[in-house]
């Protein structure tokens, strides 16, 4: 193939589309107009939609908070109590034991606190005569003897 010959069937290819799309420009100017008020119309659309759509959404909404879902709540609150576990039973012998414990300890503590008080009215005289006096032994007749005899 020559070269003039390949120029001319390009520029005559070339030709050719100019023409077709010649021919389809009018045609794309209109499907541009259609298409855009096909979007306008669809946006009109979806805005009705939405506006009719919301209110039933909120009333459906309100029939279930107020209808249904009290409804379901009962049915799980009786479920959960149903398997919570029993109390464990109390031994009512703990209790006493405790007690009585707790009375033994603060007897103790009693009367270590009254063991370590000191008398009163004891004074210095009267605890070196204790140690002085000398222990008498009674016998069967009730009468004393001392045991220090010499």
């Amino acid at each position: 193939m020559s070269r003039m010959k390949r120029n001319h069937e390009a520029s005559s290819t070339l030709d050719r589309a100019r023409q077709a799309a010649a021919q389809v420009k009018p045609a794309a100017a209109q499907a541009k107009t259609l298409a855009s008020s096909a979007g306008t119309a669809a946006r009109r659309r979806v805005h009705k939609a939405r506006a009719w759509a919301a209110p039933q959404v909120d009333r459906t909404g309100q029939v279930l908070q107020d209808r249904v879902a009290p409804k379901v709540s009962a049915v799980l609150s009786s479920a959960a109590r149903r398997l919570e576990p029993a109390e464990p039973k109390r031994r009512p012998w703990r209790k006493l034991a405790v007690i009585s414990a707790l009375t033994t300890a603060a007897t103790a503590v009693a009367a270590v606190v009254l063991n370590r008080r000191k008398p009163a009215a004891a004074t210095p005289a009267d605890e070196t005569d204790a140690d002085e006096v000398t222990p008498v032994a009674t016998t069967r007749d009730g009468q004393g003897q001392d045991q220090h005899r010499s």
